[in-house]
Parts: C-alpha cells; sequence; structure tokens
C-alpha cells in the first residue's frame, strides 16, 4: 500500500508539474487548461435577446400561436423578443442569400443570443417549412459561427396525440448548429383544444410546461450569454489559422 501511495504521488505530481508529458499527440502551444476564472467575469444588463421561429403558415398556424405566447411569457421574464415571419422565404438554393427574407432571418439570427423552434409535426417529423429556415441559417459565416453557442429552446404542437418527435429532431439540428440546447422541452398534443376563440392558450399542464421552458431559456442564455465565446473555444480550431478554418468550415459547392 504504501509504494502504491508513493508512486500515485509521484505520478500526481508529475502531472501537475508537467501535465502534458504523458500526451505527446498534443500540442502545447494550443492546449489550454479550463479555467473557471474564465466564466466569472462582468454580466451584461440588457435583456436576453431572444429569436423565435415558427413551421407553419395555415391562416391559424397552432406553431405561430405557441410561439406567440411563447414571447408574451419571455417579455413578462425580461427578454426581447423577435418572431420571424416564414411567409416568402424561398427553399434553400432557389434563391440567392442575398434575398430580403433571407437577409431579414440571417440578420435576427446574429441579434439574437438565444433562440425558440416551434414546429407541427408532419408525417412523423418537423414541417419543410421549419426545416427551410434552419437550413438558411449558415453554419458559418468566414469563420464566424452565427449560432454556436446561443441558447435554444425547442418546442412542437402536435394534431392528435402527444409525440416528440419533430422536437428530438430539432434537438439534432440545434447540436450540429453548436448550440446549447436546454434540458426542458415542450410538446402540445391536440393543439386546436389548446386555444380559445381570442387565440390564446387555455390554462393546462401543456401551458405550464411553456412557462417552464422559457423560464429555463431565459435562464441558461443568463448564464452563458457572455461566456459563450469561452465556452466554444476548441483546441481543434485553436491549432487551425484563421484562413485554414474559412476553407474549411465554407463549403458553398459540397451539396
Amino acid at each position: 500500500m504504501a509504494k502504491w501511495l508513493s508512486m500515485l504521488r509521484g505520478a500526481v505530481s508529475k502531472s501537475v508539474s508537467n501535465p502534458l508529458a504523458d500526451l505527446p499527440q498534443v500540442q502545447a502551444e494550443h492546449f489550454r487548461a479550463p479555467d473557471p476564472a474564465q466564466l466569472l467575469g462582468p454580466h451584461s444588463s440588457h435583456p436576453p435577446r431572444i429569436l423565435l421561429l415558427y413551421g407553419s403558415l395555415r391562416p391559424r398556424s397552432f406553431s405561430r400561436l405557441l410561439v406567440e405566447e411563447a414571447a408574451r411569457l419571455l417579455q413578462a421574464m425580461g427578454a426581447e423578443t423577435r418572431i420571424f415571419n416564414p411567409s416568402g422565404l424561398p427553399l434553400p438554393d432557389d434563391a440567392p442569400d442575398t434575398h430580403p427574407k433571407v437577409q431579414e432571418l440571417r440578420e435576427l439570427t446574429l441579434w439574437s443570443e438565444g433562440m425558440v423552434w416551434c414546429s407541427p409535426e408532419r408525417h412523423g417529423a418537423m414541417t419543410g417549412i421549419m426545416k427551410t429556415q434552419i437550413d438558411w441559417i449558415p453554419l458559418a459565416a468566414g469563420a464566424v459561427r452565427p449560432t454556436q453557442g446561443k441558447t435554444l429552446a425547442v418546442m412542437q404542437v402536435c394534431g392528435g396525440s402527444q409525440s416528440f418527435n419533430a422536437v428530438n429532431q430539432m434537438r439534432v439540428l440545434g447540436r450540429w448548429m453548436r448550440m446549447i440546447t436546454i434540458p426542458n422541452q415542450s410538446s402540445v398534443a391536440k393543439a386546436f383544444q389548446e386555444f380559445d376563440d381570442n387565440d390564446r392558450m387555455k390554462p393546462s399542464s401543456y401551458h405550464d410546461r411553456v412557462v417552464d421552458v422559457m423560464e429555463e431559456l431565459v435562464k441558461f442564455t443568463w448564464l452563458t450569454r457572455d461566456v459563450s465565446p469561452y465556452l466554444v473555444d476548441r483546441y481543434s480550431e485553436r491549432k487551425e489559422s484563421a484562413e485554414e478554418l474559412m476553407r474549411r468550415v465554407n463549403l458553398p459547392n459540397a451539396v
């Protein structure tokens, strides 16, 4: 036992004095041990900026009604909100990215610090309208990723029984867009029964869940927005020059 303790102390001492001694693959000039002090800097005082997207163009779109309800809650919690209307947004690759609706969406994305995505479930998946909006948001613009490190909440409305196919798909997309997708989510079953004649959501457990999700989104946005550049700072990307990174992440002709 004494010999084992001695070996352990030696290993700990070695790792502290030279943490990369047993990691010859790592380039020391780009390696940085996480520093909790980087998470304790000054915090912005302006309201969290939240962009909300919905996935239906029907005159009485329940995903839009749910987004409007969410926006009211976010405003009551001190956030500033914008809702993007997808009407007129062209299909990806069917118009240049200078199209006014594309530019509007991208400018709102850059403005935002967090997002809410809400889609109906159609044929067991999110709608094409929802996916089109996400596809027009660039993964990278130059060496900058417009969605990286921003918070995301996902919700869906169902025409029948409760399902989670759309929110699960949007979680995958949020991860791909390098967003901080919060743990909570909302799925409203038989959405046509959950709104009154004034298009306001009725009191219910579904409404309670929407309150929970928006509260969590605001908290995560407060917690991460000022430190998101540090949270998503990566060893592999520090190894690359800005030019190399731009070449790798910008592949306009790849698909």
